[in-house]
């Protein structure tokens, strides 16, 4: 097997198997309330992720690559369930008021994920400045395409988007469904779509004419995680049932009581 066969099989089992593994932690919180511990038990998945971004920066060569790249996923994934399990999320925990709309919605949205944007984008920062200068940057690269993706993904579900799938959308994050808005696509979509279509064709690209091991995994790496980006907001439009990638690997969620307690927003 080639070594762009490997990376994009890789790169397709870490996204399913990671996504799964969050979610499934994110559930367990759900029924137990131990959401703040949850996010802590998981602090170690972010020392390893920083660590292996570290080492990956002084490796020019396909381990270093590995590195990055799951170095990269363990950061993001650590942020992740911080955010699902409610601990990093935004001032706002209120469901939004009917028929509010323009500005006021949107920066009512806004808050109630402002501090994980907050995180994500100091993520992002602190990557390009320890990459800066540095021969393996493939922790920086697939940092980037997973912002890109989230940031065209949230507009999308604010502006508007036929298909919204909330069965995963944890408790402590229930006041997000109002956000949403199922409905017609939306400039947002058009623009995601040719943005993430882009990146897909430069990394593809670059792919097809990779003259080394190295860049053959490291293309092939974000190849595959930019087209996942773009199927991801393709399922927004197209009924697919993707949730029963998921669904199987999750105990069964239980019902939300009508009224939530303020202190467990």
């Amino acid at each position: 097997m080639t070594g762009a066969a490997i990376a994009i099989i890789a790169a397709i089992f870490l996204w399913w198997f990671s996504t799964g593994v969050i979610l499934l932690a994110v559930r367990r919180a759900d029924q137990s309330g131990r959401h703040l511990q949850t996010v802590v038990a998981g602090l170690p998945l972010l020392v390893v992720g920083l660590w292996a971004v570290g080492v990956s920066l002084m490796r020019a060569d396909v381990a270093g690559v590995y590195l990055g790249f799951l170095g990269a996923l363990a950061i993001w994934g650590w942020i992740e369930l911080a955010f699902l399990a409610g601990v990093v999320a935004g001032p706002m925990r209120d469901d939004c008021p009917p028929g509010l709309s323009g500005k006021p919605r949107f920066f009512r949205a806004f808050a109630t994920v402002a501090h994980h944007e907050l995180l994500l984008t100091l993520g992002l920062l602190g990557l390009v400045l320890v990459s800066g200068g540095a021969e393996n940057q493939m922790a920086l690269a697939t940092y980037l395409i997973l912002y890109l993706a989230r940031i065209f993904a949230k507009l999308n579900l604010f502006f508007g988007v036929p298909r919204i799938n909330l069965e995963f959308v944890p408790r402590r994050l229930s006041h997000l469904k109002s956000y949403f808005r199922r409905g017609p696509v939306t400039f947002a979509f058009p623009l995601a779509i040719t943005a993430l279509t882009a990146l897909l064709a430069i990394c593809t690209e670059r792919l097809w004419f990779a003259g080394s091991d190295v860049t053959i995994v490291g293309y092939g790496l974000l190849t595959t995680l930019a087209a996942l980006a773009l199927l991801e907001h393709w399922l927004m439009v197209i009924p697919l049932p993707d949730a029963k990638l998921w669904r199987w690997m999750l105990p069964q969620q239980h019902p939300l009581p009508k009224t939530m307690p303020k202190e467990e927003r």
